[in-house]
């Protein structure tokens, strides 16, 4: 989980140099130029340089900014991750989640709304977006509607 690389487009890069520990837990804003790792309770702000680690016993009720963020506790509020968010087994997001890449493991409870900031449509699949009166034509004759291809 930690220093791990996917495809070398996930890295843990900065020092971990703020923890809060389990047992611990902070109400406010939080400001960190590095990887901070929450195993306590935070409610509030959290922005961080590089990336955000919650462990398994790890709670957040807010709103979180980060490059890159490895849940594996809760995370409640708003996420906003320019790289890559994985959501490990038994992590559970309830809120929004913007984020450039994204991983749900087997297990994970994700509610809420997610928004991919780098992803386009292909080319190819901009046929599906037609609405339902593109789509079903109705014959003058008869009142029987037939599907358009």
């Amino acid at each position: 989980m930690f220093g791990k690389k996917d495809n070398g487009e996930f890295n843990i890069s900065g020092d971990l140099n703020t923890l809060i520990g389990k047992g611990s837990s902070f109400e406010g804003t939080l400001k960190v130029q590095s990887t901070i790792r929450i195993d306590g309770k935070v409610k509030g702000k959290i922005t961080t340089s590089d990336s955000l680690v919650v462990g398994k016993d790890g709670s957040i009720n807010g709103e979180v900014t980060a490059k890159n963020a490895i849940i594996g506790g809760k995370l409640k509020g708003k996420l906003n991750a320019t790289g890559k968010v994985i959501l490990e087994a038994k992590s559970e997001f309830n809120g929004e989640l913007k984020t450039a890449k994204l991983v749900i493991a087997d297990g994970a409870i994700f509610e809420g709304f997610c928004s991919m900031s780098d992803s386009k449509p292909p080319e190819s699949k901009k046929q599906f977006h037609k609405t339902v009166p593109e789509l079903v034509e109705q014959t003058e004759d008869t009142n029987e509607m037939k599907i358009a291809t």
